[in-house]
């Protein structure tokens, strides 16, 4: 008994650098997904395309090879700590994901409403901020609830370069206790439990901002 209430103690002092790792990633990849998807609809043709080229070849990576790439490499140029070298490479990863999400969202808004937005003498920008991205962002919240749950679980990652979230703390748990069906047994529970709150919470904001198409 005494163990397990150190494992969950233990445990619970990774839990606020695991949801650290993920609210900046997944807002730097909203931030920067809606700026991309925005390129690929509208942007010039060398933008579209650089933008293009930037999502294939992120999502072409594994997840762990971008922190490696992010950690050992620009964090030598841009002094990074670990644990905002793996937020931001996850935020990286995430982003070439969120903007394909978000790209099909815009273009699931009939092009009507930019037509008559611009017959109402809006600007193009006006057209996008007030007509389109509003009713984007809500069709894309179903695809964005997946991707929420996914950089949950691979903020598990940051593990690699030393960030001491839930499961680096399980494997240092595991080696003290010899017990490692239990700590990795209990990360996964917290993991599920964070991962099905989340995303009831997203499905309670898909019913409640859900457009009548």
């Amino acid at each position: 008994m005494q163990d397990l209430a150190f494992l969950f103690s233990y445990l619970l002092q990774g839990l606020g650098v695991t949801i650290g790792v993920t609210i900046i990633a997944l807002s730097f990849g909203f931030v920067l997904g809606i700026g991309m998807a925005l390129l690929r609809v509208y942007g010039n043709k060398l933008a579209s395309t650089l933008a293009a080229i930037y999502s294939t070849v992120i999502r072409a990576l594994p997840v762990v090879l971008v922190i490696f790439i992010l950690y050992f490499g620009i964090s030598r140029i841009v002094d990074l700590s670990p644990f905002l070298s793996g937020a931001f490479a996850l935020g990286f990863a995430s982003t070439a994901y969120q903007s394909e999400i978000f790209r099909g969202a815009i273009l699931s808004v009939p092009q009507g409403q930019m037509i008559a937005a611009r017959a109402l003498g809006m600007s193009r920008w006006k057209s996008i901020r007030y007509i389109i991205l509003p009713q984007a962002i809500r069709i894309a919240i179903p695809a964005w609830s997946n991707e929420a749950a996914i950089v949950l679980k691979d903020s598990s990652l940051v593990y690699v370069i030393g960030v001491p979230e839930m499961l680096r703390r399980a494997e240092y748990v595991s080696a003290r206790t010899l017990e490692p069906f239990i700590a990795f047994g209990v990360a996964a529970l917290i993991y599920f439990i964070l991962t099905f709150t989340t995303n009831r919470g997203l499905d309670y904001l898909e019913r409640r901002y859900k457009l009548q198409m």
